[in-house]
């Protein structure tokens, strides 16, 4: 559900209402029932919020919204747009519930509404975002942010653009202790395994993925910054060694241009601005948020909790419905992938 001060609820409710959501899968919401109504009733929706005590228990449609629930009822007392530390640990609750049902697959992904870092560090939970949170209660240290733009359509045969993060919530002035060529690799395999795995139609047997340079024109060979020469080349020479079709560094600005038309299939980002700036541009309300690495399948939508369009009823829930259904067809398509290699 995320914070019940921001966008997530009423986000939910909107793309509870697109069809396209009910045909790919079985949805019900981790939460707080009476803030789900209160969002049901914002927007006018014809739903009804159902209790329900157990995933099993689920029966959604276009009219009913199961909703488990999660965390306190004092939840339901937090005021729109608001930093409060009841928010905080509602979204808490919330993902640490879903998180837990698909570790032990009683759910096939989980979908993040937005929460708010403030409030959640005010409930006591010291964490940047969403990402550092599961990959924790998962147990896994090596995974990584991805925003991905689904195709418009499936005409033209592309899968959509995805942009890793070599680092992704921390100040500006610790990036450069924190790039590596292991990092740098490690993104590569992670975003070559999931471009596969997002394959729409035929496997996509070699993503092509482009890496960003840190520097301006990429170092200039060394006259902005030495990254490129000892860092990022020789990154890019272990992933080729290793059988990625990889290439770069090239100069972040252009590099976007030439991935916005279909030259590459993915880009390594160094930073979080880096990324999420352009790919932002080119369809902010339909990008979804994918951390790789997770045993788990997790995505979210490419937004926070928007305090100041809270609650006025006029959220955009496209990324919501994107998340919803890319988190639907990465399940069917890793089902379909074990599937094939018999028991």
């Amino acid at each position: 559900m995320g914070d019940p001060a921001g966008i997530g609820p009423e986000t939910i409710v909107g793309a509870w209402t697109d069809s396209q959501v009910h045909e790919v899968c079985r949805p019900f919401v981790a939460g707080n029932c009476d803030i789900m109504r209160r969002a049901v009733q914002l927007l006018q929706a014809n739903i009804e919020v159902v209790p329900i005590e157990k995933p099993e228990d689920a029966r959604p449609s276009l009219f009913s919204m199961p909703c488990l629930r999660a965390g306190s009822p004092e939840a339901a007392r937090v005021l729109p747009a608001t930093i409060d530390p009841h928010g905080g640990q509602a979204a808490y609750d919330a993902v640490i519930c879903a998180t837990q049902l698909a570790q032990t697959e009683r759910i096939a992904g989980l979908v993040t509404a937005p929460l708010n870092k403030a409030a959640l560090n005010a409930a006591g939970h010291h964490f940047p975002g969403h990402t550092e949170l599961i990959s924790q209660t998962c147990g896994v240290k090596q995974t990584a942010m991805m925003l991905y733009l689904p195709p418009e359509n499936d005409k033209n045969g592309r899968n959509g653009l995805g942009i890793v993060h070599a680092t992704l919530h921390m100040a500006l002035r610790d990036i450069f202790q924190h790039l590596q060529v292991e990092r740098i690799v490690t993104c590569m395999q992670l975003v070559e395994s999931a471009m596969r795995e997002l394959s729409r139609t035929t496997p996509l047997a070699a993503p092509r993925i482009g890496i960003c340079a840190l520097n301006p024109h990429a170092g200039e060979n060394g006259i902005f910054g030495k990254e490129e020469l000892n860092i990022l080349t020789p990154a890019v020479e272990l992933g080729r060694n290793t059988g990625i079709d990889v290439l770069g560094p090239y100069p972040a600005d252009s590099l976007m241009v030439r991935a916005s038309a279909g030259e590459f299939d993915a880009l390594v980002a160094m930073y979080h601005d880096q990324g999420h700036i352009a790919l932002k541009l080119l369809g902010m309300h339909r990008a979804v948020n994918i951390t790789l690495g997770l045993p788990i399948i997790r995505t979210s939508v490419a937004y926070g909790t928007a305090f100041d369009r809270a609650w006025q009823g006029h959220a955009d829930s496209s990324s919501m419905v994107e998340a919803i259904v890319t988190a639907a067809r990465l399940a069917t398509n890793r089902h379909s992938l074990f599937a094939s290699c018999g028991p």
